[in-house]
């Protein structure tokens, strides 16, 4: 990765964590998803015009040509928006990973409902707006609002497109633009698969950089670097090529930073990479335990209280189910933890106790199975202690740990059985340990040295409370808090 786009990755993120985090996509996000971009929406509208598209820089206006043409009736230009823009296709990989992330602030000048079903999918309660009075309604228990600035394909009459609407838009859509404004004051945007050729946006980034001058809040934006196409000379591209380049230096003015890529695949990447990232601030602690041996249930239960609390104070969430010994514990640490650094419990916690009240045997390992399911899916760490049960008097290893060790992996946690805790985690750590390469996604060379110290017997459960903290740590890559 290179290195602008990984210090992104390090300054977004921290963004996303504090709440600060906004998207801003353009017609570049949907085109992967079979939909057109605006050049070739209204390529038909420029063959009735006589006109040639491709040869044409303001679309805006060849939209406005057509209109005049046929007297102002707008019938032509929002039948081709519906025809290039109503098809049901799914989101793109990158809608998904963005939708993945708690960033509850998304703008857009796309008419298509790509971003509100991949924030459905992704579970998130979408407040969309793509009307002036919509603004003014809330949307109960929302986690994202989507300001639609042109419109919606559902209301094509209402769309944004010639340059009547434009000139018009600061005072038939002024909420948009003080929306906007605030917006970019206070939030750090990531701009994806935008040309920055939108008259409203320069018009709100300039009263920006006029109020705010040498203090402006940084945003990102990301541009593929320009190639050569086939009918293209090469007096052409340096053309094209130099003024990109200068359209670089020109969102300076505005404090965008430009991530350039050369390849569309980079943005997934670097997306994964933030999801990954994102996911490893929260640590799944998987256990079980009715055999105490050798240390005792005091020390045991000691032991899982000190890590819960450990972990909420180098600034980690904790997720556990409330199981057999061990989950109890786990929150009762990480509670007393988030309550002595006033910290939000909703923010540090996800609690899942295990439904014991179930009509059938099936019943409970269907329901138990869709719990385990959901609750490694809110983390990117998972640590596995201990893992024991009685069955009719004998110890038994636990099958439920050994399960969510199976779907941390299926999901791609990075998984880390503390084997020094013996028991089912001892197991999983020695088959871990024996093949790193098929068990131990993630793990680098130090990290794997740490995880082995962590497999040896430790006869002071707690001597290994900050060896796990530092690993957990390290794997975080410091983001946690």
């Amino acid at each position: 990765m290179k290195k602008t786009v990984a210090d992104f990755v390090d300054d977004y993120l921290g963004e996303i964590l504090a709440g600060n985090a906004a998207i801003f996509a353009g017609a570049g996000l949907s085109v992967p998803a079979g939909f057109v971009d605006w050049r070739e929406l209204i390529r038909p509208l420029s063959k009735e015009l006589g006109l040639e598209i491709d040869l044409e820089g303001d679309l805006v206006a060849v939209a406005q040509f057509h209109v005049n043409a046929n007297g102002q009736n707008r019938h032509r230009l929002h039948k081709a928006v519906v025809e290039a823009i109503a098809a049901d296709n799914p989101p793109t990989e990158n809608h998904r990973l963005l939708a993945r992330l708690p960033i509850a602030t998304w703008w857009t000048t796309n008419y298509d409902k790509l971003i509100e079903t991949a924030l459905k999918e992704a579970g998130k309660n979408v407040d969309m707006k793509s009307a002036v009075p919509q603004l003014a309604i809330t949307r109960p228990g929302r986690d994202a609002v989507l300001y639609k600035m042109h419109g919606d394909v559902d209301r094509p009459d209402e769309a944004v497109a010639t340059r009547d609407d434009f000139e018009r838009y600061p005072r038939d859509r002024a909420a948009f633009v003080t929306a906007l404004a605030g917006d970019l004051v206070s939030k750090t945007f990531l701009f994806l698969g935008f040309s920055f050729t939108d008259p409203n946006l320069e018009h709100v980034l300039a009263r920006i950089r006029y109020t705010f001058t040498t203090n402006q809040r940084r945003h990102y934006a990301v541009f593929r670097a320009r190639t050569k196409l086939a009918t293209e000379t090469d007096e052409q591209f340096q053309h094209y090529r130099v003024r990109q380049e200068l359209v670089f230096e020109d969102l300076k003015r505005y404090n965008v930073k430009v991530l350039v890529v050369d390849d569309y695949a980079e943005i997934t990447e670097f997306l994964q990479e933030l999801v990954d990232r994102y996911r490893r601030r929260t640590v799944l602690i998987s256990g079980s335990i009715d055999d105490f041996g050798p240390w005792g249930e005091p020390t045991v239960l000691d032991f899982c209280q000190q890590l819960g609390a450990a972990l909420i104070g180098n600034g980690s969430r904790v997720a556990t189910g409330l199981g057999l010994g061990v989950g109890d514990a786990v929150f009762t640490g990480a509670l007393r933890e988030v309550m002595r650094i006033k910290d939000s419990i909703e923010d540090t916690l996800v609690l899942r106790p295990f439904p014991q009240s179930t009509s059938s045997e099936a019943e409970r390992k269907q329901v138990w199975e869709a719990y385990r399911q959901e609750l490694v899916s809110h983390a990117g760490i998972a640590l596995f202690i201990f893992g024991n049960k009685l069955v009719d008097g004998s110890v038994e290893q636990a099958d439920g740990v050994i399960r969510e060790f199976e779907i941390a992996k299926e999901q791609g946690l990075i998984v880390l059985p503390l084997g020094a805790t013996g028991s089912t985690a001892l197991t999983l750590a020695k088959k871990a340990l024996a093949d790193p390469g098929s068990n131990l996604a993630g793990v680098d060379a130090d990290s794997l040295r740490l995880l082995e110290e962590l497999s040896a017997h430790e006869e002071n459960l707690n001597q290994l409370v900050p060896k796990v903290v530092a690993l957990v740590g390290k794997l975080q890559g410091n983001v946690a808090k």
